[in-house]
């Protein structure tokens, strides 16, 4: 009997601190971050699931698998837990929770339930929660983190999110997910910029081998390593057909790879191999090195990173940060500056424009005249055709040298950085494909006091308590003169750090109390303003939004980051209340309507202003972030500066005003100028960038009669009295009625042109037109392929 009693006592003092594993978490019951050690398995024992530590005292809820304790889920990668008195419970009303330190929600599944519930942990690795009737309530394949598993789909809803390191599970810059074009890609979102890299945006869907024809928008890998994607991007693993444990896991360096767990020949032992990669050349992924840097890569070692001639790095353990110029950017002078040549170096994408045909001095002498130019990258390749290009560069990102890049980078520098000799740059010893480790420390430490000690502590609480009391009183008194601080800062954070966040006395003063109207539109009144730093602006004031502040601030800071040399440069914003100020440079030729009206464009401006409304809208639909359309391509949003560059305004609008507007059957009936939508919006159909398309034929048409296509056409022609009559009609029935001796264009070229214009040329323009305005949209071109065709033309103008 002593025996027993000895060994009932014995289990009581050490059961508590054995390891435990359970097949179901049932209502009531929980895991607690004290006991890691405590996890949920899958019935085959290849997943487990419980608190993972990430950092010092710090855990997040995880999956894993079980041989490799190799992360696949987490709840919480953002928000780690500490590791004294959190939990994940399942409430008896069915919600599943995560609380840190017992005391904060970080985490819910947001569920509920009356009849009994349970958590298991599948075969798959997936976690679900279920009903007695086999409902189930939330899983976690429908919440992926950075890596999909075997028969988890990846739809239009969900993505891939890398981790910030290789040591930092938190949410990383590199992003795998189906685009609106319903094409997967990936893409770098990094701390200023966000640019998609894979498959080349260069390419048109159907160059890269995908179909945007598709609506499911839906991708799944199989056991035997097959991956199937509704876009037509399929691969197989290079073990297909061997049933293994396998994993799609997208990097912290911002590569996609299929993982297989087997036998290493290098290490050998069992582990993790590739055996597939999107990617061969590391380099190329954009972000691996941050602003004003460059990636080398070697076969046999890591990814190298180095800052440019006279940069340095701005955070010393983190390469994501870029370097900064060790020299003052401003003022800079014409006369100061010199160039350093880089060969075999490239810097993609932020390019001021394109400059075809343009020799090397005239690209150094256009990168001088812009202030705001850090250098420039030059093609010159002959193959018996003479051709060059000339790309001004905005700000230096993606920068990476390879001997197969044929062109070379010149990098513009004060003099005194001007060195003697070429490619001055030398390897960095730092390895940027490691990252910094971030340790996360959350301590909360109990103390065991005892006697005076207890007392006097409990009396400092008493006394602190009230305290506390009086200085609640007074916050609430002041709270609602706080809240338009908070909306500021919020707004600094939220923004981006080009443009500036004024408020609406400021804005009221500038336009001297919104006296000056130049414009208005369907979106508000536009004024003319001047700031407090003398710049002369164009304020539009917003119809009264119904969204909140946080998602208005969420969308200028999208339209914020937007930069192109032909979009209208965003200055800042105002958001106060109901009222939503937007500020924007000010341009001193007004609107193409209104010159259209005067005499003051000739066919060559005609033309460059074609072209350069083409690439603003190019950018907007397939070079920037967020996919977004304009919606009222017309004249009037067409605005033109000094020396008469179009700039395209009111771009994204349409997507502040109205967030998650395309998936609203009322969207087609809400968008865009009568006269220039296209027929999609008058019969409810599927809205895609083509309706810019149509938009932007029928300016075309009006660039180049002169005539509007709301106030009608010529009058003076027979069977064409009517002014309501669709312009793009009037022209087809022109170019259809060709008499031998008459030319067609002549008939319907602007006569304030008096004659004097290519008459090829114009009607290459005309017929351009015409194709953007089939009713069929699959039959217009994209804006980048009219682009490709008018750089063609303007080369013979040249």
């Amino acid at each position: 009997m002593a025996n027993i009693i000895l060994f009932l006592l014995s289990f009581a003092l050490f059961a508590p601190f054995s390891s435990s594993t359970f097949q179901t978490l049932s209502k009531g019951s929980s895991l607690s971050s004290e006991k890691p050690e405590d996890v949920l398995t899958s019935p085959n024992n290849v997943f487990s699931a419980g608190f993972y530590s990430v950092g010092e005292n710090a855990f997040c809820f995880a999956i894993w698998f079980s041989n490799s304790r190799t992360i696949v889920w987490m709840a919480n990668r953002d928000q780690p837990v500490n590791g004294q008195r959190s939990k994940l419970s399942l409430l008896k009303n069915g919600n599943l929770i995560l609380t840190d330190a017992g005391k904060f929600t970080i985490w819910t599944t947001n569920t509920f339930s009356l009849s009994l519930v349970q958590l298991s942990l599948y075969n798959s690795g997936n976690l679900v929660l279920r009903n007695m009737e086999g409902v189930i309530l939330w899983q976690s394949f429908d919440f992926p983190t950075d890596t999909l598993l075997p028969e988890q789909q990846l739809t239009k809803n969900t993505k891939l999110v890398s981790s910030r390191s290789q040591t930092n599970y938190s949410s990383g810059f590199y992003q795998f997910f189906f685009d609106n074009d319903n094409i997967l890609r990936l893409i770098f979102n990094g701390h200023d910029v966000s640019t998609v890299y894979w498959p080349y945006p260069w390419l048109l869907s159907w160059e890269a081998g995908r179909s945007a024809f598709n609506s499911s928008r839906n991708a799944v890998l199989n056991s035997l390593g097959n991956f199937s994607s509704s876009d037509n991007f399929n691969f197989m693993s290079a073990d297909y057909g061997i049933e293994l444990h396998r994993k799609l896991t997208l990097g912290y360096d911002g590569n996609i790879r299929l993982y297989s767990w087997g036998w290493s020949e290098e290490e050998q032992t069992q582990t993790w191999v590739v055996s597939w990669q999107a990617i061969q050349n590391p380099c190329t992924i954009h972000g691996v090195c941050g602003a004003n840097s460059l990636c080398k890569y070697v076969a046999s070692s890591h990814r190298k990173c180095t800052c440019l001639p006279g940069y340095k790095m701005k955070n010393r353990t983190d390469w994501s940060y870029g370097c900064e110029p060790e020299f003052d950017l401003l003022p800079r002078n014409k006369n100061e500056s010199a160039f350093l040549l880089l060969s075999h170096v490239e810097f993609y994408g932020y390019d001021f424009g394109s400059f075809p045909g343009y020799t090397l001095d005239q690209c150094t002498d256009l990168c001088l005249r812009l202030h705001n130019c850090e250098g420039f990258q030059y093609y010159g390749f002959d193959n018996g055709k003479g051709f060059t290009s000339c790309f001004p560069k905005t700000l230096l990102l993606n920068g990476h040298r390879s001997p197969d890049f044929k062109g070379v980078a010149y990098l513009r520098l004060p003099k005194r950085y001007n060195f003697s000799y070429n490619n001055p740059v030398e390897e960095s010893s730092l390895d940027c494909s490691r990252g910094g480790t971030i340790q996360l420390d959350r301590k909360y430490v109990k103390i065991h006091e005892k006697g005076t000690v207890k007392f006097m502590l409990w009396f400092a609480c008493g006394v602190g308590g009230l305290e506390l009391t009086c200085i609640f009183v007074v916050c609430c008194l002041l709270i609602t003169t706080r809240k338009s601080t908070g909306a500021d800062e919020q707004g600094h954070a939220l923004a981006a750090t080009r443009f500036k966040k004024f408020t609406y006395s400021e804005l009221k003063k500038a336009t001297k109390g919104f006296t000056k109207e130049i414009g208005r539109g369907a979106w508000g009144a536009v004024y003319k303003g001047v700031l407090s730093d003398n710049r002369v602006a164009a304020i539009k004031r917003l119809n009264e939004a119904n969204q909140g502040e946080d998602v208005f601030l969420a969308e200028v800071s999208i339209i914020g980051r937007l930069n192109h040399m032909n979009l209208i440069d965003m200055w800042g914003y105002c958001a106060e209340g109901k009222r939503r100020l937007l500020v924007y440079e000010y341009m001193e030729h007004g609107s193409l309507a209104e010159n259209l009206s005067s005499n003051a464009l000739d066919w060559k401006q005609r033309f460059k202003i074609a072209l350069g409304v083409a690439k603003g809208l190019t950018y907007l639909h397939e070079e920037c972030l967020e996919w977004v359309l304009h919606c009222d391509v017309k004249p009037h949003n067409i605005l033109l500066d000094s020396n008469y560059e179009p700039k395209v305004a009111d771009f994204g609008l349409s997507k502040l005003q109205n967030r998650g507007a395309l998936n609203n059957p009322n969207f087609s009936r809400m968008r865009g100028t009568r006269g220039y939508m296209a027929p999609e919006w008058v019969f409810n159909l599927p809205i895609t960038s083509k309706v810019d398309v149509y938009s932007y034929g029928i300016v075309m048409l009006e660039m180049v009669t002169g005539e509007s296509t709301i106030t009608g056409v010529h009058t003076t022609d027979v069977g064409v009295e009517a002014k309501n009559k669709k312009l793009a009609t009037w022209v087809k029935g022109k170019k259809n009625r060709e008499v031998a001796t008459t030319s067609w264009i002549d008939d319907i070229m602007d006569p304030k042109m008096e004659g004097i214009y290519d008459k090829g040329k114009m009607e290459i323009l005309v017929e351009m037109a015409l194709q953007c305005l089939e009713e069929d949209k699959d039959e217009r071109p994209t804006m980048k392929q009219i682009v490709e065709k008018l750089l063609h033309l303007e080369n013979d103008l040249l």
